[in-house]
């Protein structure tokens, strides 16, 4: 199984991918440009990359409750449900970009840096998460 994780931003989308179903691999903080555009790139790497689960970050609150985020990513995933022969599946995201940040700090990255890595961390913490519950 290879799998493919989104952590979905308003201004960046971090990436990552597993094809070995054990470990997961940073490949790309894409910079979103327009909806349409973003949806063919994720459905490109799909394509690319031979995913069988596209597994989205789900920002949930802290309470555990689903909020404004939520729905967007749950939209977004749903617009690329078509674009895509794979399945698609959520992973829950509480502070997996706190946990990026701090890291990418441990390991002594400035912050202009930190900024442009980040959001590819972060989906990686997200694919190794869903990867370790299987």
């Amino acid at each position: 199984m290879k799998y493919l994780a989104i952590d979905l931003g308003d201004s960046r989308t971090g990436i990552a991918v597993s094809e070995s179903g054990i470990i997961a691999t940073g490949i790309e903080t894409y910079k979103r440009v327009e909806e349409n555009k973003d949806l063919q790139h994720i459905a490109d790497l799909v394509k690319q990359y031979r995913i069988d689960t596209v597994v989205f970050g789900l920002p949930l609150n802290m309470d555990g409750t689903e909020g404004e985020r939520v729905e967007k990513t749950r939209a977004f995933a749903e617009k690329l449900r078509p674009l895509i022969d794979a399945n698609i599946d959520y992973e829950d995201e509480r502070l997996t970009t706190v946990v990026a940040e701090e890291m990418l700090i441990e390991g002594g990255m400035r912050r202009d840096k930190r900024k442009k890595v980040i959001d590819k961390i972060a989906a990686t913490i997200i694919l190794q998460s869903y990867l370790d519950r299987k």
